[in-house]
Order: structure tokens, then C-alpha cells, then sequence
């Protein structure tokens, strides 16, 4: 797979009909291995490992609903009281972050409505803090510790 600008990590992988799975921790089972789950996988960890995200308070593919649509968000951190806080979008090493990347996350946060928004690829990371009383947003340098939201 592709080397991240994250930290490693012990991986779990295991083999199902010649294909190659990882274990998403927090879905607790294995997935298919594509380059954005490896992306995801990483980053999870690292925001469990690294920034003290309690594990218990994120979830993976949540699914969002606009009338017949369905949409889902890669990663959503909760607070204490199971609101949403962040959105998290990963894309594979391979696909630059563009203004698309942006404009899907800013669909998901229409509906949730959290406080952050963070997109990667793996190599790069962007965080951004919502300010909906001015109806702004800026972009942070790093990535918050939990302790910091």
C-alpha cells in the first residue's frame, strides 16, 4: 500500500477470497483493503493514538438521509452527549484534495451541523473550525487534540 504522512500503526489484515481485508477498529470487523480505507485506518488511529480521541465516540459510514438520497459521511466524532462535533472525508493518496472534496464535506455538514471539518488523503490534512455566528470558517494548522475541541 501507499506510505502515509501518518503515524504507523500495528495493521491487521487478513485474506478473503484472494483479497485483502483490513480491521476497521471501529466498526469492529474486517473491510475490503482500497487505498481510501487505508487512508481511513490510519487516521482513525492516529486520532485515537496520537490526539486522544476516545474511540467509543466515533463511528465510520454513517449514513445521512435527504429524502430518497443517501449519503455517507466517512468518519463523524460525537461529544459526550452523542452530538456530532466533526466530519471526517478521506480520499486516497492518489486524489488531490480539491475544492470538490470541500463542497462534499459542506453536504454532509448541512446536515449535521458540527463545529469541524477535516479532510485527507493521507498526505495532506486540512482542519477547519465552523464559526456559525458569523458565518464564517478558518483553517487550523493541525488537527485539534480531543481535549482542545
Amino acid at each position: 500500500m501507499y506510505r502515509l504522512n501518518l503515524p504507523q500503526y500495528e495493521i491487521k489484515i487478513a485474506r478473503r477470497g484472494g483479497k485483502p481485508y483490513i480491521l476497521d477498529t471501529l466498526r469492529r470487523k474486517y473491510v475490503c483493503l482500497t487505498p481510501e480505507e487505508w487512508v481511513r485506518q490510519h487516521f482513525v488511529n492516529f486520532l485515537i493514538s496520537h490526539k486522544g480521541y476516545p474511540q467509543a465516540l466515533m463511528a465510520n459510514e454513517v449514513e445521512l438521509r435527504v429524502g430518497d438520497k443517501r449519503l455517507r459521511c466517512d468518519s463523524v466524532l460525537y461529544n459526550k452527549v452523542a452530538q456530532p462535533v466533526m466530519i471526517i472525508e478521506y480520499k486516497a493518496p492518489t486524489i488531490a484534495l480539491t475544492q470538490h472534496v470541500f463542497d462534499q464535506i459542506s453536504t454532509y455538514n448541512m446536515l449535521l451541523h458540527v463545529d469541524y471539518l477535516v479532510v485527507s488523503n493521507g498526505l495532506q490534512h486540512y482542519c477547519c473550525r465552523m464559526d456559525y455566528d458569523n458565518q464564517a470558517y478558518a483553517f487550523l494548522t493541525d488537527i485539534p487534540d480531543y481535549d482542545e475541541l
